[in-house]
């Protein structure tokens, strides 16, 4: 009994002791760091500090500790997971002295990979991507300190700050850059100031709280934390994790320094050596030295000398900004209407600025602008057009479009071309696209089905006038929730014409290159190349599938037989289920019999013999009720497969791009 007893004490004395386990790394520099993965743009610089990114555009770096750290006490009955402190020591220094703004930032990560698949530059700092950013599947920790403002995508407070990141870069807990001195006296700091910066982060295994604190190198630990998050990582973090930094560059450049680094698991992570942590670059100059300017500029001996060369610099500028804005215009951009300066537009972005875009794709970014002299809010496109045969006919097609006129368009204001790019001048839509109130999960508002039929009708309303009461024929060649754009009364207005192609009524399209988006593009654009009223009414049936049910028409993330949406429909309309597609957070508040007349009316559009689909002003009659849509209307069955329906052909070389979904720009 007593032989037991004692078994039985020392085996929980172990599990206990096991349970506090710590590990402990301190690298006051990293020349010798054999322990540290590298990949991507980062490097070791001669001092020993460890750079991530330089001044080139679109880069990522990271850097990891080589083996992945056991976050969770697996003897016990109940796996938990163990408490851990961080603190290291970083910079990130502009291009050179005195430039505009930098970036993106750089973040520390515990990851489940030291090489992150699906990750992206500019604003998903080489961890995430577009395509992935949100997904509870990523299993990915962050502290980011961010130094370009993106509102409209991740809901950032400014350019200056520190967040804590759960599987997404919408953080769950932001502060501007800045720390407390002697606990109640807020000092702020500027993340892109080139001084070091030295950076705690702790996590308490037992109370489940994240504490974050940042302050420059010459204070020593703030007793109150910038951030203090209650969150228990334990649902995120798998028992394995990689520790490390990750940065990114995007069309703005800065290099991200790190200077030194300690860990520890179950205790406070060992204090840095400051005076042995590496110096770095403080410029592109190469001068070096922790918290040093560059460059100095020799005392000037007289006011004289000074003045000539301030009137220098100053014609300099001057010449400079004229430079980027001039423009060489042809005869023929003369003669076109609806023009607008680059000057204007440029004024209106200051400069095309990143902290002003709303949008980007496969195709452009589109930026929000004030013009100069109206003082209008637009939504301007910028396209690039790397073909110059072409741009006259395009330019004088988007002319044209500038007439359209429709409550239900987003009107098209004008054009302008510079070099390569084609700038596309919008009204601006205050609430953005329908794609993100139907698949954006931070969005408060979830639209009802009065909304959603409301705006469907809208939608073809003025597919009606493109198709049939213009002077010619428009073809849209993009329809899809993402170009739908809502104004200020929730109205549904059908936008981004830079695909439309036009032609006279009653002739044949020509030939021309596939454009749109996969799961919307109708199967015989991959036989014949032109672009109908009846692949636009394709394009609308999966329209109306996607607003129905609340899902795609492609989800790859999606169980085996719910890939394609068209499928799912047809699978439960054959078993008699039709409603089972509908969007569960409509719940049951909606028409059960309008429902269904939709839901049969995106299978009718849906089909792939363009001679079995409805013309769009069939379409707007059974949508108003004027004619009424029998459910034999549509057969039961298919000849073909949904991926042949749904845009899956294999396309020639020769045809244009095709968007893949997520990343097409929508206003």
């Amino acid at each position: 009994m007593a032989t037991a007893s004692f078994f039985v004490f020392w085996s929980f004395l172990f599990v206990n002791l096991l349970q506090f386990q710590s590990y402990d790394f301190i690298f006051n520099g990293f020349n010798k760091a054999p322990n540290m993965t590298l990949n991507g743009a980062s490097l070791v610089t001669r001092s020993g500090a460890l750079r991530l990114t330089n001044s080139s555009a679109n880069l990522i770096g990271r850097a990891f500790y080589t083996s992945p750290i056991r976050l969770f006490n697996t003897q016990s009955r109940r796996p938990k997971l163990s408490s851990f402190s961080t603190t290291f020591v970083f910079a990130i220094v502009k291009p050179y002295e005195g430039s505009g703004g930098g970036g993106h930032g750089l973040v520390f990560t515990l990851s489940p990979s030291k090489q992150p698949r699906r990750s992206w530059f500019a604003q998903y700092f080489g961890l995430l991507g577009p395509t992935n950013n949100g997904n509870s599947s990523n299993h990915v920790f962050a502290i980011e300190f961010d130094t370009v403002y993106d509102m409209a995508l991740f809901g950032d407070i400014n350019d200056n700050h520190v967040g804590i990141d759960v599987n997404s870069f919408r953080s769950v807990a932001s502060a501007p850059a800045s720390y407390y001195l002697n606990g109640t006296n807020k000092k702020e700091m500027r993340l892109e100031s080139g001084l070091p910066i030295q950076a705690w982060i702790d996590y308490n295994g037992e109370n489940e709280v994240v504490n974050v604190s940042i302050s420059p190198l010459s204070v020593p630990k703030p007793s109150h934390p910038l951030l203090s998050h209650k969150m228990n990582l334990s649902h995120v973090l798998q028992e394995s994790m990689y520790l490390g930094f990750s940065s990114s560059t995007g069309k703005l450049a800065s290099f991200h320094y790190i200077l030194g680094w300690s860990f520890s698991m179950n205790g406070v992570a060992p204090p840095l050596d400051l005076h042995r942590i590496p110096s770095f670059p403080g410029s592109q100059s190469g001068s070096s030295g922790l918290g040093k300017k560059a460059i100095t500029i020799g005392a000037v001996s007289s006011a004289v000398t000074l003045l000539l060369l301030a009137i220098v610099i100053s014609t300099f500028v001057y010449m400079l900004r004229r430079a980027k804005q001039a423009e060489v215009l042809e005869d023929w951009e003369l003669d076109c209407p609806h023009r607008f300066r680059y000057k204007d537009l440029y004024v209106a972005t200051k400069g095309f600025k990143e902290i002003h875009i709303l949008g980007s794709g496969g195709f452009g970014c589109v930026y929000k602008g004030v013009l100069p002299n109206t003082k209008e809010e637009v939504a301007i496109k910028r396209v690039s057009h790397n073909s110059k045969q072409g741009v006259k006919e395009f330019v004088a097609e988007i002319a044209s479009l500038g007439r359209l006129r429709h409550r239900h368009l987003v009107h098209l204001q004008g054009w302008c071309k510079r070099n390569a790019d084609l700038l596309l001048v919008y009204d601006y839509m205050p609430n953005g696209s329908l794609d993100t109130f139907l698949f954006d999960e931070e969005k408060d508002l979830v639209l009802n089905w009065p909304q959603r039929f409301k705006i469907l009708q809208g939608i073809a309303s003025a597919l009606l006038y493109l198709h049939e009461e213009w002077e010619q024929v428009v073809v849209h060649r993009d329809v899809k929730a993402n170009n739908v754009l809502l104004d200020a009364d929730m109205n549904g207005r059908l936008g981004d014409f830079g695909l439309a192609k036009l032609y006279e009524h009653g002739k044949n399209p020509s030939t021309t290159h596939v454009v749109g988006t996969v799961g919307y593009i109708a199967p015989e654009l991959s036989r014949t190349g032109k672009a109908t009223a009846s692949s636009d009414v394709f394009a609308y049936g999966a329209l109306l599938l996607e607003v129905t049910c609340g899902r795609r028409p492609i989800d790859p993330n999606a169980p085996s037989g719910l890939l394609l949406l068209l499928d799912w429909v047809r699978e439960c309309r054959q078993r008699g289920q039709i409603l089972e597609a509908v969007d569960p957070k409509m719940e049951d508040l909606y028409e059960k019999e309008e429902v269904e007349m939709v839901l049969i009316l995106g299978l009718l559009c849906s089909q792939s013999t363009p001679e079995a689909r409805p013309t769009i002003r069939q379409v707007t009659r059974y949508l108003s009720g004027n004619d009424k849509l029998a459910k034999t209307d549509v057969p039961m069955e298919f000849t073909d497969t949904g991926s042949e329906n749904f845009g899956f052909r294999s396309f020639p070389s020769s045809f244009g791009v095709i968007s893949t979904g997520s990343l097409t720009g929508g206003r």
